[in-house]
């Protein structure tokens, strides 16, 4: 079966590096194994470059590492003897060669900056599951990489994949005016439930959408957690103890504040002894890491205690796989899920998935633990901290319905002088009151540290370059 291909925003930041670096530079795409890494970057190559060369250290063609060792002296000689040995014509400036899973073989990663240098091609890699910094031992780091992280499908790439290129547009505009969507609210909530329920990882978007069957996506995110599993188990330090810690990832999320307690894993036991096999996990981008920030400022690391932090699932889809294969969710849950209609005890889920929103839109994650004035023995807290501009933007998430949010307003209260926009995210429509912003949570994506550039990118699709107009935007190469 083919791969089906979807549009994908980082293909708009490739055009943008290809432009304006000109072979100055090597792209390197980061990411979490089947997000779509390579499949991007392979329709990359056969649309933006006369000629394509991908070499998968996955699964090297026999005698590639050969031609790395016997001509890594010579870049020429080098990619010469690769073109011969992969069928493939090199132009100068006119052809791509692609590092696949480049952190298998991390000599290769080495020679970018000669390969650079020469000039002649440009080059991109691709590294996933085991961190890149793992393999790098002995080698010299080339300053000439780009690194670009690629995330699951957000919410906007899910809806191109439905077909649908105008409502985020509409979204974007409410969003800036915070007035109500009305009837479209409905509409808009339902389409981001089967969002939450499928997730974005490629393949289960692909499975569901062939007949619009859950049971066909669940497969294949089963599929997933055994690979990201069996990742864990060879390629991990501490496989045991990350192998739990993965597992826990629902349980963990289902408690009141889903901040990891290493008493939750074992009685007696320190954060510290997590500490590694966490690192592991973030690394590999299976998990995505949110640090308590105790004074809230512009320099968030200076208040930050790496202790204390929160662990999301990369994509909400396998989290609500996993819930379902641990027992943490019930049957009466996922027949609240197969009618799009949340319920209380589904607030790891909405977390979650604006944690992953809000990854994807490029936020390092931070929430905040604070005491009220005079009181040392009631914590507050608030689910996020974001930077924007020369303000903080303090994000509380909110499950049901309840309008309630006394944490945030302390905070507001405590900091008033830093903080900007206070966000309320939740099932509700949009609106504003108090100087608090009630943000539909399908609208958490627009939530960006920077207002997103729209120069390189074409009207609705947001991925291709300024020549192509949509709906369709044909390739510049290859066929139509």
């Amino acid at each position: 079966m083919s791969t089906q291909i979807f549009k994908r925003k980082i293909y708009g930041m490739m055009l943008e590096w290809k432009g304006r670096s000109k072979g100055s530079s090597a792209l390197l795409i980061e990411g979490a194994r089947r997000v779509g890494k390579s499949t991007i970057v392979a329709e990359f190559g056969k649309n933006e470059y006369l000629s394509c060369m991908i070499i998968d250290f996955m699964n090297p063609l026999p005698g590639t590492i050969d031609v790395f060792e016997s001509y890594g002296h010579d870049v020429g000689l080098l990619t010469s003897n690769l073109a011969i040995l992969y069928g493939k014509k090199l132009v100068p400036r006119e052809s791509l060669i692609v590092f696949d899973e480049v952190q298998r073989y991390p000599r290769a990663r080495e020679l970018i900056k000669y390969l650079v240098q020469d000039g002649r091609y440009d080059y991109i890699e691709t590294g996933s599951l085991i961190s890149i910094k793992e393999n790098v031992k002995g080698i010299q780091i080339p300053s000439e990489e780009e690194p670009i992280s690629m995330h699951p499908m957000d919410f906007e790439e899910w809806l191109w994949a439905n077909g649908d290129n105008a409502t985020m547009d509409v979204l974007r505009e409410r969003f800036g005016s915070m007035e109500p969507l009305g009837a479209m609210h409905k509409v808009m909530l339902e389409k981001f439930r089967l969002y939450l329920i499928v997730g974005g990882m490629p393949g289960p978007v692909s499975a569901f959408l062939r007949n619009h069957d859950l049971t066909e996506s669940e497969a294949v995110k089963r599929q997933i957690l055994n690979l990201y599993r069996n990742d864990i188990r060879k390629y991990s330090k501490e496989p045991d103890l990350a192998l739990m810690l993965f597992n826990s990832t629902p349980e963990i999320l289902s408690s009141h504040s889903k901040i990891f307690r290493p008493s939750a894993i074992e009685d007696g036991t320190l954060t510290e002894r997590y500490l590694g096999a966490f690192e592991w996990l973030f690394e590999s981008r299976m998990l995505v890491r949110c640090i308590c920030n105790r004074d809230p400022s512009l320099s968030m690391n200076m208040g930050n205690d790496p202790s204390r932090f929160k662990a999301y699932l990369l994509d909400t889809g396998l989290l609500v796989t996993m819930a379902f294969d641990t027992g943490i969710v019930d049957e009466s849950v996922f027949a609240g899920f197969a009618k799009y209609k949340f319920g209380l005890n589904e607030g790891m889920f909405f977390e979650n998935v604006v944690a992953q929103q809000l990854t994807s839109s490029g936020h390092s994650l931070f929430f905040c633990e604070f005491y009220k004035k005079g009181d040392d023995k009631h914590l507050c807290e608030v689910d996020f901290l974001l930077v924007k501009g020369i303000k903080i933007v303090p994000v509380e998430v909110k499950s049901s319905y309840s309008a309630a949010h006394a944490s945030l307003d302390t905070l507001i209260e405590k900091h008033r002088k830093r903080i900007g926009r206070a966000v309320v995210v939740h099932p509700k429509d949009a609106g504003s009151k108090d100087g608090v912003d009630y943000l539909p949570v399908y609208m958490a994506g627009l939530l960006r540290p920077v207002a997103p550039r729209r120069t390189s990118l074409c009207a609705p699709c947001g991925a291709c370059s300024p020549r192509r107009t949509a709906p369709r935007c044909p390739p510049r190469r290859g066929t139509p």
